[in-house]
């Protein structure tokens, strides 16, 4: 039996772009079945009603890749 899945998003932190479907890339701050939240980065349809791939990273995954992007 699969286990159902669930997540809530806590904070929208900005959209990155969006396609002519709708379906905008954000990065969210969410909580996956019950876990701690994390930085997640990944397409969302409107609404938030469907998602595609992404990644998800800690707080300190997050301050690395800053200081890669910025340098």
């Amino acid at each position: 039996m699969q286990k159902e899945f669930k997540f809530e998003i806590l904070a929208e932190l900005g959209v990155i772009s969006e396609s002519n479907k709708g379906w905008r890339k954000e990065l969210n701050v969410v909580s996956f079945n019950g876990n701690a939240p994390k930085y997640d980065l990944r397409e969302w349809a409107p609404n938030h009603e469907k998602m595609g791939k992404g990644i998800t990273l800690t707080e300190t995954e997050l301050e690395a890749l800053k200081k890669i992007l910025i340098g």
